[in-house]
């Protein structure tokens, strides 16, 4: 099976192709360790105190939240369609 010229310079080009898929994954998995520190946040003691007098989780845990889905997101988009030009 020959490749087509644009793959060909993807694949066995300058090694960019991989680069851009690696470092987009390496953000999903850091999006997918923030959710998880989120959601052990939001169970802690401490979000516990504020969502009794506040009625929400401490402001800490909610970052951790929703910087893990924008990571998860921004590296799911880096991982498929790879960064910069195509």
């Amino acid at each position: 099976m020959e490749l087509t010229p644009y793959w060909r310079a993807r694949v066995l080009g300058d090694g960019t192709f991989m680069t851009k898929n690696i470092v987009g994954l390496a953000i999903f998995g850091l999006g997918i360790a923030l959710l998880i520190l989120g959601f052990n946040e939001s169970q802690s003691f401490s979000s516990d105190v504020s969502r009794f007098f506040t009625g929400n989780p401490t402001d800490r845990s909610i970052w951790f939240l929703v910087g893990g889905g924008v990571a998860v997101i921004v590296g799911l988009f880096g991982a498929v369609r790879g960064w910069g030009k195509q």
